[in-house]
């Protein structure tokens, strides 16, 4: 079965004394078993990168989750220990790659810190340590070492009526695993909401001109993937997309031949 190319985003990280360009396992996994997709890891080495090239050979983009956040300067915000870790080599590898994926109508998933770059990309801004505002939930997990109890699928989140993921899941309440403590704030322009939190987060949108499919959601389907159908179903739904931009690239070369 033919898998196509999805571009997968990297965070950089020290360990054993080396520089590694790194992502969870739990995202490839997903994108290979649920998505049908052959994931294929971007070193975020920015404006290095051949990015116009890099998307003329794949099908899709993954935007993964991460522990860092996408650096205050790039909206207008201010940096801080308390709001850190930080991965500036990351910021200058997605954000590009995200709007380009968009300009070229490459389908786009993005996931927790990647619906946070897409707001980001598209000129919108981040709310940080949202548990400290009047009136919102704790969105953070809670504190514990069992990582199944941490992103255990808790949280209900409302489904906007016509929108991209009613689509996928249709309209109404589904019970994710949202793990964060900061949010979309300022909406980017081309993005809507395509549903929100109890107390109003914003927990998914999508690009709404977007040729094809462009999503971000806040929660992490990628986690329980084999056993929540709903994890399941995004990612089916953008293997779709990336299969059907697979083959209308393969019938274009074909024509122009």
């Amino acid at each position: 079965m033919h898998q196509p190319l999805v571009a997968v985003s990297t965070d950089v990280r020290q360990f054993d004394n080396n520089t590694w360009h790194a992502t969870p396992q739990q995202y490839l996994e997903a994108a290979v078993s649920a998505a049908g997709v052959f994931p294929v890891m971007v070193p975020s080495f920015g404006e290095r990168l051949d990015l116009d090239r890099l998307l003329a050979s794949v099908d899709g983009v993954m935007v993964t989750g991460s522990k860092s956040n996408v650096h205050p300067s790039l909206y207008g915000g201010d940096a801080s220990e308390a709001n850190g870790p930080y991965d500036p080599a990351r910021d200058a590898t997605t954000l590009p790659l995200i709007r380009k994926a968009i300009e070229y109508g490459v389908p786009l998933l993005a996931i927790c810190r990647g619906i946070q770059e897409l707001n980001v990309a598209l000129g919108g801004s981040l709310a940080t340590e949202i548990q400290d505002r009047e009136g919102s939930l704790d969105h953070r997990a809670p504190v514990s070492d069992d990582q199944d109890e941490r992103f255990a699928i808790r949280q209900p989140v409302a489904i906007k009526p016509g929108s991209c993921l009613a689509g996928v899941f249709g309209a109404g309440e589904i019970k994710v695993n949202s793990v964060h403590r900061q949010a979309v704030d300022r909406l980017g322009t081309r993005l809507q909401v395509e549903a929100v939190a109890e107390d109003g987060t914003v927990e998914a949108v999508s690009v709404r001109d977007s040729r094809a499919f462009a999503v971000g959601v806040q929660w992490h389907p990628e986690y329980w993937v084999k056993s929540d159908d709903n994890s399941a179903r995004i990612f089916r739904a953008f293997g779709d997309a990336v299969r059907a931009h697979a083959l209308a690239r393969t019938g274009a070369r074909t024509a122009a031949e």
